[in-house]
C-alpha cells in the first residue's frame, strides 16, 4: 500500500464518503487511489471554488465532512473564498492539497508556493505531511480536527512522494468529543433574565440552536415567556415551515438591526455570538445590540445549544409542547409583474415538503424568508461569510448529501457568475437542483450601498462598475451549454408554470427570471 491509498482508506474508515476534486499532477497518486480502494464517491468540479463550496453544502446537510482535493497553492487559492464561507458556517471540511515532492521543493519550480500560509486564515488545523508512513495518522487527525464541534476546516498538505511511497496501512479513526454541555449557571442566569423581561427579551440563535431540536425547545420558551425568536442574518442552516416556530432573521443593514434589537431590554445568546455589522459605517456602532441591554450567553456555538435550550425550557416551566403563534399561511401563486415580492411568493407557494433552499439571491431574495414561513417543512441555508459565489456550489453539495430531497438554488446573477461551473457538475452528477437566477443585470446591493454613502447620482464609472447590462448575460444559454435544461421568464405567471415543471422533473433545471 502506498501513502495515497492509506489516506483514502483512513478517510473511509472515519466516515468520509465523498471527495470534491479538481486535481493536478501532484495529486495523481491520490486520483489512482480512489479507484484502487473504491468506496468513495469522486465528484469533479471545474473550478476549485466549486469544490470547496460543495464541500460546505455537503457538510451542512450531512453533518459529516467531505474531502476536497486541489492542486498545489494556486489551485487551493482558487477555493479559499468558499472556505472562508465554510469557516463562518462552522462546516466540517477536510482539504487535501498536493504539493511538490519533498526533495523538489528546494528547486522552486513555477507552481511552488507557501501553501501553509494560504491555508491558515481559513483553517482551524493545518499540517504538512512529512512522510508516507505518517500520512494515515495525519489524515485521521485531520478528520478528527474537522469534526470538533461545531465544525471546522482542516487542511492537509501532502507532498507527491508521500503519496507514492510505501506506507504501513490505514490509521484507526480518532474519537471526536461531543459538544460541551452548558453549565447549570448559564441556564439559571438565562432563565432569570427571561423571567424578568418576558416579552421584552429576545432569544438570538445560531448553530445547533436553529436545528429542529433546538427550535422546538425555543418555541416552548417563547410560548412560556413571550420572548421573541431571532436568528443570525445569514444562518448556515435553519429548519423552517411545518411545525417549526416562527423565527425572524436579524436585518442585514445595521440601522434596521439596531432598531429591531432596540425594542428589547434583554438578549439571550443561544448558539450565536453577539451580532456585529457587516461593515463599519461612519457614526455607526459595530455592535448591533444597543447599549444598556442586559445580555446573557446561554450557549456558545461550540457548545450543545439544543440541550441547553431544553434545560432552559424545563427550568422556566415551559409546557412540553407549545407554539409561539398559529402557523403562517402559505401564500397563493402570484400573478402579474415579476419582482422580488412575486418571486418570493412563487417559491413559497410551490416549494415541496422537505426541500432545501440555498439563498444567495441578495436584494431580490429579501421577501422570500417572510413569505416561506407557512411553507411545508424545509431547510434554509444562506451566504454565511459574505464571499459571493457560494450559492451554486453549496446547493450542489447539499444535493450530493441528500439525493432524495429537492434543492432550490435561489441565486443572484452577479454572484452566480463567480461559480457558474457548478451547473456542469449538477448535470454530470444528475443532481436534483432547481436554480432560480434573479437576472436584474446589475450588482444591486452595490447600488444600494452607493446611495447609503450619499452618492445619489453616481457618475459614469460608478454606474459602469455596478451594471451587468452591457453585454447582457443570457443565463438560459449558459445553462444549456453546461448541460442543464433552462427556461427564461418575465412574468409571475410564467415563473409559476416553469417552476411547477422544474420541481416535478428529476435532475437539474434552471429558470432565468428577468426582473
Amino acid at each position: 500500500m502506498n501513502g495515497a491509498e492509506s489516506l483514502i482508506r483512513t478517510a473511509l474508515a472515519a466516515g468520509i464518503e465523498v471527495c470534491f476534486a479538481n486535481p493536478g499532477t501532484t495529486e495523481m497518486p491520490l486520483v489512482a487511489a480512489l479507484d484502487a480502494v473504491g468506496g468513495m464517491r469522486a465528484v469533479l468540479g471545474l473550478f476549485e471554488g466549486v469544490c470547496t463550496g460543495a464541500a460546505d453544502g455537503y457538510a451542512r446537510m450531512a453533518d459529516e465532512p467531505a474531502l476536497t482535493l486541489t492542486h498545489l497553492g494556486p489551485g487551493f487559492a482558487n477555493g479559499i473564498a468558499n472556505l472562508h464561507n465554510a469557516r463562518r458556517a462552522r462546516s466540517p471540511v477536510v482539504n487535501v492539497i498536493g504539493d511538490q515532492a519533498t526533495w523538489h521543493l528546494s528547486a522552486d519550480a513555477p507552481l511552488t508556493s507557501d501553501i501553509a500560509s494560504l491555508a491558515r486564515p481559513v483553517s482551524a488545523w493545518v499540517r504538512e505531511v512529512k512522510s508516507a508512513q505518517a500520512l494515515a495518522r495525519d489524515t485521521a487527525e485531520a478528520v478528527a480536527a474537522a469534526g470538533r464541534a461545531p465544525g471546522r476546516v482542516a487542511t492537509l498538505i501532502v507532498p507527491s512522494d508521500c503519496q507514492w511511497n510505501p506506507a504501513d496501512g490505514p490509521a484507526v479513526p480518532l474519537r471526536v468529543d461531543e459538544p460541551a454541555q452548558v453549565p447549570d449557571s448559564a441556564v439559571g442566569k438565562s432563565a432569570e433574565l427571561l423571567r424578568k423581561h418576558g416579552a421584552k427579551a429576545v432569544l438570538f440563535m445560531g448553530a445547533q440552536a436553529i436545528r429542529a431540536r433546538g427550535l422546538m425547545a425555543a418555541g416552548r420558551i417563547a410560548a412560556r415567556t413571550g420572548c421573541a425568536l431571532i436568528c443570525e442574518t445569514f444562518p448556515a442552516r435553519i429548519e423552517r415551515g411545518g411545525s417549526m416556530p416562527a423565527v425572524a432573521k436579524l436585518p442585514y443593514f445595521p440601522e434596521q438591526a439596531l432598531e429591531l434589537l432596540g425594542k428589547f431590554d434583554a438578549v439571550v445568546l443561544a448558539g450565536a455570538l453577539a451580532p456585529v455589522a457587516f461593515f463599519g459605517y461612519p457614526n455607526m456602532s459595530s455592535l448591533l445590540i444597543p447599549a444598556g441591554r442586559a445580555v446573557e450567553t446561554l450557549a456558545a456555538p461550540e457548545q450543545n445549544a439544543a440541550s441547553a435550550l431544553e434545560a432552559l425550557a424545563d427550568q422556566i416551566g415551559a409546557p412540553r409542547a407549545g407554539s409561539v403563534s398559529p402557523p403562517a399561511k402559505r401564500p397563493p401563486c402570484p400573478e402579474g409583474k415579476l419582482d422580488a415580492t412575486t418571486i418570493g411568493a412563487a417559491i413559497a407557494a410551490l416549494m415541496p415538503e422537505n426541500c432545501i433552499v440555498m439563498d444567495e439571491a441578495a436584494t431580490t431574495g429579501l421577501p422570500f424568508f417572510g413569505a416561506s414561513g407557512g411553507a411545508p417543512a424545509h431547510t434554509y441555508m444562506a451566504l454565511t461569510g459574505g464571499a459571493i459565489g457560494q450559492g451554486l456550489p453549496c446547493a450542489t453539495g447539499a444535493a450530493v448529501a441528500c439525493p432524495d430531497r429537492k434543492v432550490i438554488a435561489f441565486q443572484a446573477d452577479g454572484s452566480g457568475m463567480y461559480t457558474l461551473q457548478a451547473l456542469w457538475t449538477q448535470a454530470r452528477e444528475h443532481l436534483n437542483v432547481t436554480t432560480l437566477i434573479c437576472n436584474n443585470r446589475r450588482y444591486r446591493i452595490l447600488q444600494v450601498e452607493l446611495a447609503r454613502a450619499g452618492i445619489t447620482e453616481p457618475g459614469r464609472k460608478a454606474r459602469s462598475l455596478t451594471s451587468l447590462a452591457d453585454p447582457e448575460i443570457e443565463w438560459a444559454k449558459l445553462a444549456a451549454g453546461m448541460g442543464v435544461p433552462a427556461a427564461r421568464v418575465d412574468s409571475a405567471g410564467a415563473l409559476v408554470t416553469q417552476l411547477q415543471r422544474a420541481l416535478a422533473e428529476p435532475g437539474p433545471n434552471l429558470i432565468e427570471m428577468l426582473i
